[in-house]
């Protein structure tokens, strides 16, 4: 039977600085999940998304170096990465062609109207962004991507307890801002 090992942030950045696999091995088991929700959330297709998240953990074994604690935690320094390689993947020529040459079934729904609204087609995701750093990314993980309060507080490695005040913050932060 195998021990589990749990690193702290430092350690977990500290043996990744180092190229060690093991630590990479434990950030993949322990992000992945979260990393590819933010993927599809962009991206919409399964295949792909999976792709990007593959690019996404080769960038971040490349560039572990770069990461710098003082400009935020691990996991948003990862998201960060995640979500900017989701948009460059939906921004790509290739991915265009890919949207223009879909089947006719699959564009019929959309454009009946049947999609459901999108959060960013009514302004919420512009209104979240007027907020700190450290409840933006606690609104996008529980309101936009589902994730349960007690699944956030371990992502992010916060007590639980923190996770339910911030965002109880951020949204009577919200309250007045939609409501001056």
């Amino acid at each position: 039977m195998e021990v589990a090992t749990k690193y702290s942030e430092s350690e977990l950045v500290r043996l990744l600085q180092k190229r060690g696999e093991q630590a990479f091995s434990y950030l993949y088991d322990n992000y992945s999940g979260a990393l590819l929700s933010i993927i599809f959330n962009i991206v919409k297709d399964e295949e792909l998304a999976n792709d990007v998240l593959q690019e996404v953990f080769v960038k971040i074994w490349r560039q572990a170096e770069s990461y710098d604690s003082s400009k935020g935690r691990l996991f948003t320094w990862m998201l960060n990465i995640a979500r900017n390689a989701s948009i460059d993947t939906i921004r790509s020529k290739s991915y265009q062609n890919s949207q223009k040459n879909r089947e006719l079934s699959e564009n019929v729904y959309s454009a009946a109207g049947v999609e459901q609204l999108q959060v960013d087609q009514i302004g919420l995701r512009k209104i979240v962004h007027q907020l700190k750093e450290e409840y933006r990314v606690l609104i996008d993980l529980s309101y936009f991507q589902g994730f349960t309060q007690d699944e956030i507080s371990k992502m992010l490695d916060i007590p639980l307890g923190t996770v339910k005040t911030r965002l109880r913050t951020a949204l009577i932060q919200l309250r007045g801002i939609i409501q001056p």
